[in-house]
């Protein structure tokens, strides 16, 4: 709004109406710049501008639309990844008979896959007349001095009590006294340890400990946990 010579009331109100101008025409423009953003599939942005009455109402809205459609394409692309993933190692160790080739193809391929830096197989073995017990088939990251022992007694260790118990146990307050992950230049304690047990027809077969600098998502654990159920045949 314009007003040649406007003064006292008039300048103020014509003030009034540029500024009211000004503030929708942001609003608005804040608001379609957010939602070809979504359009063109960039579920990061939100609506930041301020706003008061049905304006707000409509920008709250569509931030909520937002989140909730950002929450469900991130669901799916977990799901995606998981079966893609589970598919890739079932063909990938699908008519193996050699347990060490078995078990160095999965840690190689697993340890990265999950975000972790270290990783093991332990076998069950119950040949008569040892005592049945737990010993390393492959290993990845594991130190030649001071790592994880040749042969586990069951029910010792989160690994041997994994075997015993048959169900995942996930360390996220690490000991003291753990392995370190590393190598001779560098050598730290893991943020987090997960065990898995591999059984198949109720009977435990093999555990599997993978250590991560990071941590393990849900969704890797989750995968974790339909993979060791899958390869059960294998073993």
């Amino acid at each position: 709004a314009a007003v040649p010579g406007a003064a006292g009331t008039w300048k103020d109100l014509t003030g009034n109406v540029n500024l009211l101008a000004a503030n929708l025409t942001n609003q608005v423009r804040a608001i379609a710049e957010v939602a070809t953003a979504v359009t063109q599939g960039d579920l990061t942005r939100s609506i930041q501008v301020d706003a008061r009455g049905e304006v707000a109402e409509l920008k709250d809205n569509i931030n909520t639309m937002i989140g909730n459609l950002r929450l469900t394409t991130d669901r799916k692309n977990e799901q995606d990844w998981l079966k893609t993933n589970l598919a890739r190692f079932t063909s990938m160790l699908q008519g193996q008979r050699d347990l060490n080739i078995v078990g160095r193809t999965l840690l190689s391929e697993l340890v990265p896959l999950v975000g972790g830096h270290q990783g093991l197989i332990y076998r069950m073995v119950e040949e008569e007349p040892q005592v049945p017990h737990l010993t390393l088939l492959a290993s990845y990251g594991n130190l030649k001095e001071g790592g994880y022992p040749e042969q586990m007694p069951l029910g010792e260790g989160f690994l041997g009590q994994c075997a015993v118990d048959m169900r995942r146990i996930l360390v996220d307050h690490v000991p003291a006294d753990t392995v370190p992950v590393g190598s001779a230049l560098l050598q730290v304690l893991p943020r987090s340890l997960v065990f898995l047990p591999v059984v198949f027809e109720g009977q435990i077969k093999a555990v599997i400990g993978l250590a991560s600098l990071i941590g393990f998502t849900p969704s890797h654990l989750a995968f974790l946990e339909q993979l060791t159920t899958s390869i059960g045949i294998v073993f």
